[in-house]
C-alpha cells in the first residue's frame, strides 16, 4: 500500500513539474465551427500541459470568478462579433480579471462586436471603423486572397525586437495577415506594437474609393498589440482571428513576385501566446542578503561610510522550471528619497553582488532593485535599512582637515603663556647713577 501511495505522489509530482503551474484557459467561441477551423492551435496548447475549456461566448453560465477565487487562469477570446458576453462575464468582469493578474488574449475581425471595442479600448488600443480592414496592394497572397487585397503578407522584421515575445522571428516566413486595424494610444506607457504592417499597407473599406485619409497607414497600422499591466497580467489584441486558423498556419505564402514560402504563422502565435500566458519572461527573486564587508548577518543598523555587500538571486521561468537569470544590466540603488548610490551587479549563476560605501549621510534607506525590460515581468525588491551617524567614539582623535586650526589654538596658547611670562617676570635692569658734590670752602675774611 505504502508503494502505491509513494508512485502515485510521485507521478502527480511529476505531471506538476511537467506543466504550467496556472494551466486553466477559457476559449471563448463565436460558432463551434472555429474548433475545427482552429484545431491545430487550440490541440498545441494541450500538448503544452494546458487544461483548456471551450464555450461560446453567450453561453449563460459563463464565468471567470467564482467566490473570489479563479475559475479560469488564462482567457482567449475568438469571438470578434460578439456584442454581449453570457453569463457574469462582460467587458467589467475581464477588465477586473486582468486586474487581479489574469492574462487575456483576443482576436477580431472585420466584423467587430461592441464588446470587443469596448476592452481594446480599456487597453490602450482602437480597432478601426467596420467594415474596415487592412489593405496592402504590394504585399497580398495570391492565392488566399478574394482579390480586395486584405489577406496581406508581413515581413517578420516588422515584429518588435524582443525575443521573449516574438520568438526567433529570424526563422520564422511570412506572416499572413486578414482583419482590422489597430490604433495604439500614445499617452498608454505600458502598450507595445507586437506586430506592424508595412509602408505599403493602410486601413479602409474594401472596394469603396479612398476619398478620404485613412485612420491608419504605414507603420502605424498596428496589426498585433499587447500590455503588460503593473501587476505584470498580460493582454494580447490583434484584429485577424484568421491569423490562428489552420489555414494560415498550414499555408505555403504565395506572395507575387517571390517563390512560394511556409507562412510563419505558427511559430508566431505560438511564441504570441507562451508569452501571454506568462510561460516565458517570468522572473522572481529568490533570496537577498545585504551586511558589512566581513561579517555575514545584516546589522541592527548601519554606519555611514561603511563598506557594504549585496546581494540578490533572481530566477527565470523556462519551460516549466525555475533557473537562475542570466543578465548585464540588473543595477541596485541605495535611496533616501532620490538616489544616493546607483551601481551594477555583477551577476554570476543567477547571483548579482556588489561591494559599495554608504554615503555620508544619515537617515532611512532603501537598498532598490526595480528591473524593468521589454518581454519580462516587473522585478521590484526593497530592502529598509537605517543609517546612523558616528558615536562620539568613533570619530578620529585628530581630523586632517582640522589641522590648521588646530597649529592655530596651539600657537595662540605658546603666544599666551609666553607673554605671560615675559609680562611676570621680566622687568628693564636697575641703573646706579653716581652724584659728585662739590663743596667750595669760602673763606670769610
Amino acid at each position: 500500500m505504502f508503494k502505491i501511495l509513494a508512485a502515485a505522489l510521485l507521478l502527480i509530482a511529476v505531471a506538476t513539474a511537467a506543466g504550467p503551474t496556472k494551466n486553466r484557459v477559457l476559449v471563448l467561441l463565436e460558432s463551434p465551427a472555429l474548433k475545427q477551423s482552429h484545431s491545430i492551435y487550440l490541440k498545441s496548447l494541450e500538448d503544452r500541459g494546458f487544461q483548456v475549456t471551450l464555450k461560446r461566448a453567450d453561453d449563460s453560465n459563463l464565468a471567470l470568478i467564482k467566490f473570489g477565487e479563479f475559475v479560469y487562469d488564462h482567457l482567449v477570446i475568438f469571438a470578434p462579433g460578439v456584442q454581449d458576453f453570457g453569463g457574469s462575464i462582460n467587458v467589467a468582469e475581464i477588465s477586473n480579471f486582468i486586474d487581479r493578474g489574469g492574462n487575456v488574449l483576443v482576436a477580431g475581425s472585420s466584423k467587430l462586436g461592441d464588446a470587443i471595442r469596448e476592452l481594446a479600448t480599456e487597453n490602450g488600443f482602437e480597432f478601426d471603423e467596420e467594415p474596415t480592414s487592412v489593405i496592402d496592394h504590394h504585399n497580398y497572397d495570391a492565392t488566399l486572397d478574394a482579390g480586395d487585397h486584405t489577406t496581406i503578407v508581413v515581413d517578420p522584421k516588422n515584429l518588435i525586437k524582443a525575443k521573449l515575445i516574438t520568438g526567433n522571428s529570424e526563422t520564422f516566413g511570412p506572416i499572413l495577415y486578414r482583419g482590422i486595424a489597430l490604433v495604439s494610444s500614445s499617452s498608454n506607457k505600458l502598450k507595445l506594437d507586437i506586430l506592424t504592417a508595412s509602408t505599403t499597407a493602410y486601413s479602409f473599406a474594401p472596394g469603396k474609393a479612398v476619398n478620404e485619409y485613412p485612420a491608419a497607414i504605414g507603420r502605424s497600422t498596428v496589426l498585433v498589440g499587447a500590455l503588460q499591466a503593473r501587476n505584470n497580467a498580460r493582454v494580447i489584441l490583434t484584429g485577424s482571428v484568421d491569423m490562428f486558423s489552420d489555414e494560415f498556419i498550414n499555408a505555403n505564402v504565395a506572395k507575387a513576385g517571390a517563390k512560394p514560402t511556409k507562412s510563419g504563422n505558427g511559430d508566431f502565435v505560438n511564441s504570441l501566446t507562451k508569452w501571454v500566458f506568462q510561460e516565458v519572461g517570468v522572473l522572481r527573486v529568490k533570496s537577498v542578503t545585504h551586511h558589512k564587508v566581513g561579517e555575514t548577518k545584516p546589522p541592527r543598523e548601519y554606519t555611514i561610510t561603511e563598506d557594504v555587500e549585496y546581494s540578490i538571486e533572481i530566477e527565470e521561468l523556462r519551460e516549466g522550471k525555475w533557473v537562475p537569470f542570466e543578465a548585464k544590466d540588473v543595477q541596485l540603488e541605495f535611496v533616501r528619497i532620490d538616489p544616493f548610490v546607483r551601481t551594477y551587479l555583477k551577476g554570476s549563476n543567477g547571483k548579482f553582488k556588489t561591494v559599495f560605501k554608504l554615503p555620508d549621510v544619515y537617515g532611512v534607506f532603501k537598498f532598490l532593485v526595480d528591473y524593468r525590460r521589454v518581454g519580462y515581468t516587473h522585478l521590484f525588491d526593497v530592502q529598509q535599512v537605517s543609517v546612523r551617524p558616528l558615536l562620539h567614539t568613533q570619530y578620529e582623535r585628530f581630523l586632517r582637515s582640522a589641522y590648521p586650526y588646530y597649529v592655530s589654538s596651539i600657537s595662540m596658547m605658546a603666544g599666551v603663556v609666553l607673554f605671560s611670562f615675559v609680562f611676570l617676570y621680566f622687568r628693564e635692569p636697575t641703573k646706579v647713577v653716581t652724584t659728585t658734590t662739590t663743596t667750595e670752602t669760602k673763606k670769610i675774611k
